[in-house]
C-alpha cells in the first residue's frame, strides 16, 4: 500500500466515483469493474484513471468489461492513458482527455502573488464570470468547467472587466466532500501575465483552509506549467473513451 497521504487521499476520491467496489492495487496493477453509473467519465463510456502506478477502469456493460480485460492484459499499466496505445488494442471513438491529474498538500503549496493587483471574491461563484465566459468563448469555457464549481468564485478586474477567475467543485458530489476539483480561466487577451496563476492560488489556499485536497486535471502543457508553479505534483492520469 501506498504510504503518501496525498495519494491515498486521491485514490479515495476516484474510488468513489467509480460507483462500485474497487481499489487501486500496488503499481502495475490494473482492476477492470463494470459500472454503468461510474462518475469518472460520461455515462456509456469507458473511464481509465492511472494513480501511483495502479489503474482502475470502469466498463458500461460486461461485454465491454470483458474487451477491455483482453485489450489490455498486455499493455503496462502506466501506458493505459496514453490515447496512442489504447487505440493499438481497442476501437475508440470520441475521447476526453488524456489530461495529467495533480495535487497539492498544505506543506507544498506555493503561493502565487502580483504586485498591485487585487483578487476578488464572489460568493455567488459562477454568476459573476458570464462576461469571462463570453470573452473565452465557448471550447475554452467548456474546458474550464467554471459552470461546475461550488465554491465562491476569486478572479481579477482589468478596465472593468473580470478577466481571470478561478474555483472549484466538491467531489464526490453526494457524501462528504474531500476533493476541490480545480477550475481556471483566463480571456485569451490576457494569458501569458500570470493572471491564472494568481487567481486559482487564491482557489487553492481557499480550499485547502477548508481540509480539502486540491486536484488539478491538465490537458496543456500550460496548465500543466501553472499548476506546478503552486506547487502541485502530478501523480498520475486520466482517460474516458468511448468503445464503438
Amino acid at each position: 500500500m501506498p504510504k503518501d497521504p496525498m495519494l491515498l487521499r486521491a485514490r479515495d476520491t476516484w474510488q468513489e466515483l467509480a460507483s462500485v467496489p474497487v481499489s487501486f492495487g500496488a503499481p502495475g496493477d490494473v482492476y477492470v469493474v463494470v459500472s454503468p453509473d461510474a462518475r469518472i467519465c460520461p455515462r456509456g463510456w469507458a473511464g481509465i484513471v492511472l494513480l501511483g502506478g495502479a489503474a482502475i477502469v470502469t466498463a458500461p456493460t460486461e461485454a465491454a468489461a470483458d474487451r477491455i480485460r483482453k485489450a489490455v492484459a498486455e499493455v503496462p499499466a502506466d501506458k493505459l492513458t496514453d490515447l496512442e496505445t489504447v487505440r493499438g488494442v481497442l476501437t475508440v471513438g470520441d475521447v476526453l482527455g488524456p489530461a495529467t491529474l495533480a495535487y497539492v498538500a498544505p506543506d507544498g503549496f506555493l503561493p502565487a502573488e502580483l504586485a498591485g493587483l487585487c483578487v476578488e471574491q464572489w460568493s455567488d461563484g459562477y454568476g459573476s464570470l458570464g462576461g469571462l465566459v463570453e470573452a473565452a468563448g465557448a471550447n475554452d469555457a467548456d474546458e474550464a468547467g467554471l459552470d461546475e464549481i461550488s465554491s465562491p468564485a476569486f478572479g481579477v478586474r482589468m478596465e472593468g472587466q473580470v478577466v481571470a477567475a478561478a474555483g472549484y467543485g466538491h467531489w464526490p458530489r453526494l457524501g462528504p466532500s474531500r476533493t476541490a476539483h480545480m477550475m481556471v480561466l483566463t480571456a485569451p487577451a490576457w494569458r501569458g501575465k500570470g493572471l491564472a496563476r494568481v487567481t486559482a492560488s487564491a482557489a487553492v489556499r481557499h480550499a485547502l483552509e477548508q481540509g480539502l485536497l486540491p486536484q488539478w486535471r491538465a490537458r496543456t502543457p500550460a496548465s500543466r506549467k501553472t499548476a506546478s508553479a503552486l506547487g502541485f505534483t502530478e501523480l498520475g492520469s486520466q482517460l474516458s473513451i468511448e468503445l464503438v
